[in-house]
């Protein structure tokens, strides 16, 4: 019969009758005060039940929500970092703490974001934790950035200004009519039919999902500063790695999701319902450079009311360092020679991403750790060294919250660190880790990425300090060069450098101890216990002079 391929198999009948999903509400007198928009969203068990079990050929397993729990995007509403910062913002700013609970959710908690504006609320953080309730509000605050969101994101806008800040526009119900659920494959009836019954959506193609501009809506950072009367006296591009992109050659080349997404280029099920092969599926793993806090959730999983197994956290921490230390950077020492008691070494770094490294929220540093060993092995020279608790040896930040260090064109001294990192400044021109004091950067030396112009970078992705002036500073890496003096030991000398990355630097980390609330105070207990791990090598390379 012509119809018979749509009639659905007894097993799918069984599943649809398991998963079936109720409407996403709660009850008005429940622990929260209004209901949710009827069907907006379902929470990831929903997805999860036909998007995992799936397996590639070679045994790789490419279970999507398996992935996807493991990763910073399922947990971004867990992220105690997070939530130790907003606490932070909204005591220095207490006048606008429904303003940032509003705004910072949009991003970290944005289905349930997105309901409250729908009920014409505005988002809330804090009324939300602790995570691990059982009701519908507290399943999509949990889930973080989901299924449901990034696939019910249409491409209306996307890659224009009005798109960044969490700027999306959401797929919405209609009616009666089921809303679309984008993604790269179209899908027969009989897939829309499944996909509906389970999650009241349809599945409908958009390529979309596959391009920058839709990680750019939460990607691409404004953030506005107060002055002490609450009156706005500026802002700071906070994080802008899809402009930092534009302004590459890899625009043209490779987009976020096929570093952070990578695909799986041979036929393989996306689903474990009528699973047709199909070529190019994205990996969920959404591995970017924070190894840091996936441990941090790991340890305190209790605490954090994390849901991804133990071995699920660390083999995704595992595979974000792998990625950093094959595909971030690479460092090259071109000179190692002795001339007249001083040991010459210059250095090349390569940035290999398609953004400033590090880039992503400004917390990130990266920097040179080199070493001097004479003929007995014995250190003449160390710049750079990390301590146990997180600090860089010579840091003028991490010894004084007033300080930086400068960027170096050459470095002589064993207490000059060249630290790649962007430094915030308020009004006063004094160093900030206050997102909302800061109205410009003292400094911005991240290394930039291939095809980069500095002079002809526009405002939000300048460089700052000394690094504009430093030509061997340009597009690809830098140049550094070290003048160390032997003081009479005997060589031949080995050079030992390291491109060392840290997630939170010490003083982001540490600034936060001044605030007399639970969830600052949690963060740096957490910090303080991890500050051994807070940091990995990108790169190394090793040589004797001549």
């Amino acid at each position: 019969m012509a119809g018979s391929r749509w009639l659905l198999p007894a097993a799918v009948v069984w599943l649809l009758a398991l998963f079936s999903v109720r409407p996403v509400t709660v009850a008005a007198d429940g622990p929260h005060d209004a209901p949710l928009v009827h069907g907006m969203f379902a929470p990831s068990s929903e997805c999860i039940a036909c998007h995992n079990s799936l397996t590639a050929a070679t045994g790789e397993d490419l279970s999507i929500g398996t992935a996807w729990r493991a990763s910073i995007m399922a947990n971004s509403s867990r992220d105690p970092y997070w939530q130790a910062s907003v606490r932070r913002e909204t005591i220095d700013h207490a006048m606008h703490q429904a303003d940032i609970e509003d705004e910072c959710s949009i991003c970290h908690m944005p289905m349930v974001r997105a309901e409250a504006h729908a009920a014409d609320r505005k988002g809330q953080v804090f009324a939300h934790l602790p995570l691990g309730g059982e009701d519908d509000v507290a399943q999509l605050a949990q889930d973080g950035v989901s299924c449901a969101l990034c696939h019910q994101i249409t491409p209306e806008g996307l890659g224009t200004r009005k798109s960044f800040v969490g700027g999306f526009v959401v797929n919405k119900p209609l009616g009666s009519d089921p809303r679309a659920m984008f993604g790269p494959f179209d899908a027969d009836a009989a897939r829309q039919s499944i996909m509906h019954s389970v999650t009241g959506a349809r599945p409908s193609e958009g390529k979309h999902v596959q391009q920058s501009e839709l990680c750019a809506t939460c990607h691409t950072l404004i953030t506005q500063a107060f002055g002490a009367n609450g009156e706005v006296i500026g802002s700071i591009p906070e994080q802008v790695p899809y402009q930092e992109w534009l302004h590459s050659a890899y625009k043209d080349q490779r987009s976020c999701q096929s570093c952070h997404m990578p695909r799986y280029e041979q036929p393989t099920r996306i689903a474990s319902v009528l699973g047709e092969q199909r070529d190019g599926l994205s990996r969920h793993t959404f591995i970017g450079g924070n190894f840091f806090m996936l441990r941090i959730l790991n340890r305190f999983r209790s605490e954090l009311g994390v849901a991804a197994l133990p071995g699920e956290l660390e083999a995704s921490a595992n595979a974000t360092i792998r990625q950093l230390q094959q595909d971030s950077a690479t460092l090259n020492i071109t000179r190692a020679t002795t001339s007249g008691g001083t040991v010459n070494v210059d250095l090349d770094i390569r940035n290999l991403t398609g953004h400033k490294l590090p880039s992503g929220y400004p917390s990130r540093r990266a920097w040179l750790h080199l070493t001097v060993r004479d003929a007995s092995g014995r250190a003449v020279f160390e710049s750079g060294a990390i301590t146990p608790d997180g600090r860089i040896t010579g840091a003028d930040s991490d010894a004084d919250a007033g300080q930086f260090e400068p960027h170096y064109e050459e470095i002589t001294r064993n207490d000059q660190v060249q630290i790649y990192e962007s430094v915030m400044q308020d009004r006063t021109g004094k160093p900030t880790t206050g997102l909302l004091q800061a109205v410009d950067f003292a400094k911005d030396n991240r290394l930039l990425p291939r095809g980069f112009d500095k002079a002809t970078a526009e405002a939000d992705i300048a460089v700052h300090g000394n690094a504009l002036t430093d030509a061997d500073f340009a597009d690809g890496g830098d140049r550094v060069r070290y003048r160390v003096p032997t003081g009479g030991a005997v060589g031949p000398f080995t050079v030992e450098a390291e491109l060392r990355y840290q997630v939170v630097s010490y003083r982001w980390a540490h600034n936060l101890s001044a605030y007399d609330a639970p969830e600052p105070r949690r963060f740096v207990g957490y910090y303080e216990q991890m500050a051994p791990a807070s940091s990995t090598v990108l790169a190394r390379s090793t040589a004797r002079t001549e």
